[in-house]
């Protein structure tokens, strides 16, 4: 039986005009999709017709085996993230999957807008130097090398851009990862707090480091912490480059 190939596709934040075009000629192409609940249902009208593969959180490695049994079958298969499948998204799982299975498939990784490159764009411009994005999920990766992360990202003086920075599970590594900054950053470096960035309900703030405790902060939240040169103008975050003016 001829293969079929599989598509990882990352989707962008949502909104269908932050898709790129790559991104849904694959899904247009594919006779299944997969994907996280969520995500799937960002995609509407884009799945008629489609065959669904949906599952919830904890479900990545057994969703991307089904993906790739599909396509070994002969499919065109879909396995869709938000944001850019390969940052913090299904492309590094997925490939390991193929690996595994030593299937042969023919697989295409095709990138999308992250969450930092969205909430960047809504702040202003906090990314103009060199910058980290870290994860404060520890349900994969110990709060231990979190913590050693945040604080070399403090001493190399970064910008900062947080990941998954609080849930109802998760409370305290915010605070912590604060914290750790102000060891390094004054306390009136901006902060910018993103919810919902590129979709439905998006909501923009600026604050400080300091007050950063004080910001609706959740799931759905990208965090940006400014280096030590990082200012607010107006309703902007600006970092600069180092242009002489």
């Amino acid at each position: 039986m001829e293969k079929g190939k599989l598509f990882i596709v990352g989707i962008g934040p949502g909104g269908r005009q932050e898709m790129t075009p790559r991104a849904a000629a694959a899904i247009a192409a594919s006779d299944l999709v997969a994907g996280y609940h969520s995500y799937l249902k960002l995609l509407g009208d884009l799945l008629e017709g489609k065959v669904i593969i949906a599952s919830g959180m904890g479900k990545e490695v057994e969703r991307c085996r089904r993906a790739a049994a599909a396509a070994a079958a002969g499919s065109t298969v879909c396995l869709v993230s938000s944001g850019d499948a390969g940052i913090y998204g299904m492309a590094g799982i997925a490939l390991q999957v193929v690996a595994e299975q030593q299937a042969g498939l023919a697989v295409e990784v095709i990138p999308g807008v992250t969450a930092a490159s969205t909430a960047a764009a809504l702040l202003g411009a906090p990314l103009m130097h060199d910058f980290c994005v870290i994860s404060l999920s520890d349900l994969l990766t110990p709060w231990a090398l979190i913590a050693k992360r945040l604080h070399l990202a403090g001493e190399g003086d970064f910008v900062v851009v947080l990941y998954n920075p609080r849930s109802r599970g998760r409370t305290r590594q915010l605070a912590q990862a604060r914290e750790i900054l102000l060891h390094y950053r004054q306390g009136e470096t901006p902060a910018g707090v993103v919810r919902h960035g590129g979709r439905a309900g998006e909501a923009v703030g600026i604050t400080t480091l300091a007050e950063l405790l004080s910001a609706r902060v959740d799931m759905h939240s990208t965090v940006i912490i400014g280096n030590s040169r990082s200012f607010i103008w107006q309703d902007k975050i600006i970092t600069p480059r180092g242009y002489e003016l």
